[in-house]
């Protein structure tokens, strides 16, 4: 299905989706404007990987034919955890969960014109029940090949994600990606309440706990910093070794538990 929806919010307006082999990707410069970004190129360029791009072809308002580019899950997902918009949690709530879930139930964002459009055409309507059916099957099949292969997809996706240390961010991009409901605040705080990072205030909070070290789940790198007082300090950041990325992964697509 290789098609362009669009849905409407209250809050956030317009938002033309486009699918492509099944695939779902948003439009980049309207997310990056809707998440607050001032300069969307820029955003688009630090925080978006170049193989999760895809242009289309769409009509603008005056009629022409125009180049549009769209952006995958795991890049909308960069962007919306980098955003500094106290409205980006429920904008991320509004596509995870409700937005994503209906497209993929139903092949179609079920809004109250497309219902009103299947009813009045009946070629529509033949074309969303297919569809419809189509993702049903493929969904049945999956399921029952994911259930069979299980611990081979764990380790195989604990591969991919084990080549280098991450930031705690692009893990909490990792685990959304493989359907944990989780964002960069929630996983800080999951980590610190069960004893994988520092709680205490100061210098050491958010840095690995010496079971964590033990564990080998996490690195620190210290880079210096040149002030202009002449005095140096040590900026430290956490990041997660390619084994906690195996360690973590697992353990919440084993538990399926959201953070």
């Amino acid at each position: 299905m290789n098609q362009l929806q669009t849905f409407n919010h209250i809050q956030f307006g317009e938002l033309e989706i486009f699918t492509l082999n099944e695939k779902v990707h948003f439009p980049a410069t309207d997310v990056a404007k809707k998440l607050g970004y001032s300069n969307t190129s820029d955003a688009i360029n630090r925080h978006c990987k170049k193989d999760g791009v895809v242009f289309h072809e769409v009509i603008d308002s005056l009629g022409r034919t125009q180049q549009k580019k769209f952006i995958n899950e795991g890049n909308l997902y960069r962007l919306i955890t980098n955003s500094k918009l106290p409205e980006a949690e429920r904008f991320e709530s509004w596509v995870f969960d409700e937005v994503l879930p209906s497209i993929r139930k139903h092949g179609a964002y079920m809004t109250p014109d497309t219902l009103e459009q299947a009813i009045a055409n009946p070629d529509f309507a033949i074309g969303l029940l297919t569809n419809l059916k189509d993702e049903r099957e493929k969904r049945k099949a999956a399921e029952l090949k994911l259930e069979e292969q299980k611990p081979k997809v764990l380790f195989a996706d604990s591969v991919e994600a084990s080549q280098s240390s991450i930031l705690i961010r692009e893990l909490a991009i990792l685990l959304k990606q493989n359907g944990i409901d989780t964002g960069e605040k929630r996983l800080y705080e999951w980590l610190r309440a069960n004893n994988y990072l520092i709680k205490r205030f100061g210098t050491d909070r958010n840095t690995p706990t010496q079971r964590s070290m033990n564990l080998g789940l996490f690195e620190v790198k210290e880079t210096p910093i040149n002030h202009n007082s002449g005095m140096i300090s040590i900026n430290k950041t956490t990041k997660v070794t390619g084994k906690g990325q195996v360690y973590f992964i697992n353990k919440f697509l084993t538990a399926k538990k959201a953070i």
